[in-house]
């Protein structure tokens, strides 16, 4: 009876022990903060192995506005983490959802642990009388090697199928990683969508040192025209029109922020931009203002 009861609480106790560390290792992190716990759930694309919540880079820093304002909006953790997926993949996550041959690394302690307790409850019953059995003779008990040798079987099965599927999962270092460059360009538009130009500046900024381009060059000079910062805009559109003499965006941002910084010079851009794009979509408001 002693021997019986030992191993059930041995048992028993490897049970709650494999439940506490699956609840602990698939649940929430015990984070009551909302945004907290979805910035730990996320990778930052400029930063090698560190957290949304960890790292200080600038793009990581608006992953976790972005964050704080759909949780202001109502949205639930799982909405806004589906939100960064649909943007940008599942390698935004910082645990992607197991698929394939990873789902043995989950299945085989399942099946380890149900199989011990079978045997062990076969082993641990006694098996009923039998129509046959003499009354008062003592019931029969069924022998628990068989058990023990058919679960000891399968747990080498289970751990050489987990040895196999692991030798097939993809290394950790090689699998796709999101390109911040990317990461930073739709943050920085829906920054702008929300109106926060001086914060879409800054991302353009972290991307126009990566990608040295006159589109972005002019998105970052619309977003500093915006934000208030016309000096800046019109250095950025200057060196636009460095490239392209002809650029119509790049006249129109020039003189948009001549007018803040040199009232004189501005009529002349705009009248130049009117010249090179007379059909374009902000031709006549910038008539209008030059006539005014």
């Amino acid at each position: 009876m002693i021997r019986r009861l030992g191993v059930t609480l041995a048992l028993a106790a490897l049970l709650a022990a494999a439940g506490a560390g699956l609840l602990r290792s698939t649940g929430p992190a015990g984070r009551t903060d909302p945004v907290a716990a979805v910035a730990a759930d996320l990778v930052c694309p400029a930063c090698q192995g560190e957290s949304v919540a960890d790292s200080r880079s600038p793009i990581a820093a608006s992953m976790r506005q972005v964050i704080a304002d759909q949780a202001a909006q109502g949205r639930s953790p799982d909405e806004i983490r589906r939100w960064f997926v649909a943007r940008y993949g599942e390698e935004v996550l910082a645990q992607p959802p197991v698929r394939g041959p990873g789902l043995l690394l989950w299945a085989v302690p399942a099946l380890a642990l149900l199989g011990a307790g079978v045997a062990a409850a076969r082993t641990l019953r006694a098996r009923r009388p039998a129509d046959g059995d003499e009354p008062g003779l003592p019931a029969r008990r069924w022998s628990p090697r068989p058990v023990w040798r058919l679960t000891a079987a399968a747990l080498v099965c289970l751990v050489a199928a987990v040895a196999v599927a692991a030798d097939r999962l993809t290394p950790p270092a090689a699998a796709p990683r999101t390109d911040p460059t990317a990461v930073a360009l739709g943050l920085a538009r829906d920054l702008e969508g929300q109106q926060r130009y001086a914060a879409a500046a800054q991302m353009y900024q972290e991307v126009l040192r990566d990608r040295p381009d006159d589109a972005i060059r002019l998105r970052l000079a619309f977003a500093l025209l915006r934000s208030g910062d016309a000096a800046g805009a019109g250095r950025q559109a200057r060196e636009v029109l460095d490239h392209a003499p002809e650029s119509p965006d790049g006249l129109l941002v020039l003189g948009l922020a001549q007018r803040g910084t040199s009232p004189a010079d501005a009529p002349t851009t705009l009248r130049r931009f009117l010249a090179v794009a007379p059909a374009h979509p902000a031709a006549a408001e910038i008539r209008r203002l030059i006539e005014g």
